[in-house]
This record gives C-alpha cells, structure tokens and sequence, in this order.
C-alpha cells in the first residue's frame, strides 16, 4: 500500500482520491488556522505555484490536535485558507495525525525520518512529508521548516517527475 492508495476525504466533502497525484510528488502539510507557524500557508502556496505545472502539489491536512488550533468547521476552514492566504492547493478533511484515532494517510507517514532521525508521532502543525510519484515517502521535515527553505525545496526538485 503506498499513501496514493489511502481513502480520505476532501476539505468540500466527497473523496480526495489521493490515487489522482500517481506521478507526481506530493508535500503532505497538516495545517491550522490559529497557529504561529499559520503564516506558512503563504510560503505553501508559494510552492504550490511554483511547481504545480511541473507535477507537483502541496495537499493540506487540517488538524485539530495540537491546542485545539483548528477549531473551526470545513467551511470556516476554507474560507479563512482562501481569504487570508489565496489558497489554491487541495485539502483534505481534518483527521487525527497522532493517537488512536490516527487516520490511515498519517499510519503511512510517521515511520519516515527526518534529517535529525526522527520519526514517530507529529510533533506539531505543519509537519510536512514529501511523496515522490511513486507513492514512496521521500522527505520529512520538522513543523518550523518553512517552505522556502534550501533542503525542502532541493528535495521538492529532486521528486519532480522526470
């Protein structure tokens, strides 16, 4: 199983069909609107831009784990992202990302290392994941790496497809 084969829903309703980004790469960001790192979804969509014609995109995952910095319904949600930050790049529902609860898309993620060796739980919002076209989970990288930095956008280029 690779996380393209995962069943989610998408921010709107209906499914995400995670199966359509086969091919490309995919940063996986659970997000939050009243977060200090919120600002990142600037930089997300920057990136989403960027590269979006090159296949790639960034793919949102609300969470409201993390001091309850999510709070609000798939609606609020998609207004605040499309008012306040000019968000264009797909969302999925909000999910757990830690626990029992943990949905099938994080079961596939949390295995993977960061730079440091981490692995495990998500330590807090905006941790991000890179999947390559192939499904394989190619980068982690830590909630505070915002999404100009040099090693995040390296390894985004290195799993463009060719």
């Amino acid at each position: 199983m690779s996380v393209f084969d995962v069943e989610i829903q998408s921010l709107q309703g209906g499914s995400a069909d995670l199966g359509q980004y086969r091919g490309k790469a995919v940063l996986v960001v659970n997000v939050a609107s009243k977060c200090g790192l919120t600002p990142q979804y600037k930089g997300l969509e920057e990136l989403h831009e960027r590269y979006s014609g090159r296949g790639f995109t960034v793919l949102g995952v609300p969470c409201n784990q993390f001091l309850g910095q999510e709070p609000g319904t798939a609606e609020e949600i998609a207004e605040f992202c499309s008012t306040t930050y000019g968000v264009t790049f797909p969302m999925t529902e909000k999910i757990e990302v830690n626990g029992e609860g943990r949905h099938p898309l994080y079961r596939e993620l949390v295995d993977v290392a960061d730079a440091s060796g981490y692995t495990g739980d998500i330590r807090w919002n905006f941790e991000k994941f890179l999947v390559g076209p192939d499904g394989t989970v190619v980068g982690r990288f830590a909630p505070q790496t915002e999404p100009d930095d040099d090693a995040l956008v390296a390894a985004i280029e290195r799993a463009l497809p060719a």
